[in-house]
């Protein structure tokens, strides 16, 4: 028999026999079914006739119904989905699944406060659900009470530091959690071939949550070719909803060389389901010609791993278009401002300051790099350390090395 045939029967005898084994006699079968139904052929409808069927033999049945009332709220009902979970709530008013189910309703709905009134129930019950401290903490996050949403992310990670959903959260929220930050901050970059002067930057920002969100105010100095430079820059991250937040930048510097006369900046985050994050961005950098840097993102949660890659684009009208990809990974030992990373990838950032003026160069620089980065926190406080070494093919067929270090301060209040 050819082999084509011979899979087509395994897959009709696969078929066969799954639907022989679903039992839609039962509560039990019916409620198996409505889940296969769901999950695996993304028929709500089905599904739903399922649950409904499952539910005229047992009205009792509250996980059903719960389920049903999910079902619902995936299929843009919010309206029938809450008349299931209050249902069941007015039975079982402790019943931590419908507390979770009813908050993620009105969450996704935006109705914020309902959310927030329905998971403290939820949690007067089960003061220690991490299901339901979660969510809380998601929602004090979009009504932008971002220190009590940071406090239940800590207490999270501390009893499970491989809380994923908790520790993407605190990544989103950890320059949201005070009303105030100050930042200093040193690199040192050696060159053993390409200048002769080892190049200096120093940055001292501040940083305040804003009702759009939070802005920064930096004012940079660098020491490159022998010549001094200072850079006025301005951060802003301003939420439009649950899932999507912006970063906008702006930097001005009179010192055209040491910096780019003009640097902008404007990136989309979405935060993901499943512990994902993704950007699209576009930086602009204005030596004494245009620069457009495109750059995207894809990031996700593991435990207490972050894993993600990049990748910046430069197209060219004189020369040819050029790229670079970097992989990163972090280790998360505490909470968001407690990791160590390393970052491997090709070409210059420009979001990398430090190295910023190369991207002017006129020769398409063929570069490999990998660097360390350390964050701590002692309760407001928070120590950064940075190395990197970087091999740079910075004329044709002459490499050289570069050695950077950096350390930095934030204080928040």
């Amino acid at each position: 028999m050819p082999i084509k045939s011979c899979l087509l029967w395994i897959l009709l005898l696969s078929s066969l026999q799954m639907f022989a084994q679903t039992d839609t006699t039962t509560s039990d079968g019916l409620f198996q079914a409505a889940r296969h139904a769901a999950f695996v052929n993304k028929d709500y409808t089905l599904a739903k006739r399922y649950a409904l069927k499952a539910l005229t033999q047992s009205p009792k049945y509250a996980e059903i119904r719960v389920f049903l009332g999910r079902l619902y709220t995936w299929d843009k009902q919010p309206d029938s989905a809450r008349a299931c979970f209050d249902a069941v709530l007015k039975e079982q008013p402790d019943y931590e699944d419908a507390a979770v189910a009813s908050a993620d309703l009105e969450f996704w709905s935006d109705q914020n406060e309902a959310a927030l009134e329905r998971v403290n129930a939820g949690l007067g019950y089960h003061p220690a659900s991490a299901d339901l401290l979660l969510r809380k903490a998601r929602i004090l996050a979009a009504l932008r009470r971002y220190g009590e949403a940071g406090n239940i992310v800590d207490t999270l990670l501390k009893k499970n530091k491989k809380n994923t959903e908790a520790l993407a959260l605190g990544n989103r929220i950890k320059d949201e959690r005070s009303l105030n930050r100050i930042g200093i901050s040193y690199d040192y970059v050696y060159f053993d071939k390409q200048f002769n002067d080892a190049w200096h930057l120093a940055s001292i920002d501040y940083g305040r949550r804003t009702r759009i969100g939070t802005v920064i105010g930096r004012v940079n100095y660098a020491n490159r070719f022998r010549e001094n430079g200072v850079q006025f820059e301005a951060d802003a991250y301003p939420r439009i909803s649950n899932t999507f937040y912006l970063y906008m930048n702006a930097g001005y510097s009179n010192n055209v060389g040491v910096f780019p006369r003009w640097r902008l900046g404007l990136s989309v985050y979405a935060n993901l389901p499943k512990s994902f994050e993704a950007e699209l961005g576009i930086r602009h950098l204005y030596f004494t010609t245009t620069t457009n840097i495109y750059t995207a993102y894809i990031g996700k949660y593991y435990r207490s791993f972050l894993f993600g890659a990049r990748t910046y684009f430069i197209p060219s009208k004189t020369t040819k278009n050029s790229a670079s990809y970097n992989l990163l990974g972090r280790y998360y030992f505490g909470g968001a401002d407690d990791y160590i990373g390393l970052n491997i990838g090709t070409g210059i950032s420009p979001d990398e300051r430090y190295l910023a003026p190369q991207l002017n160069a006129t020769y398409s620089l063929k570069t490999y790099k990998v660097n360390l980065d350390f964050r701590h926190a002692f309760k407001l406080n928070i120590v950064t350390l940075g190395a990197s070494f970087i091999n740079q093919e910075y004329m044709p067929d002459t490499r050289g090395n570069q050695l950077q270090a950096g350390i930095g301060y934030i204080r928040r209040f």
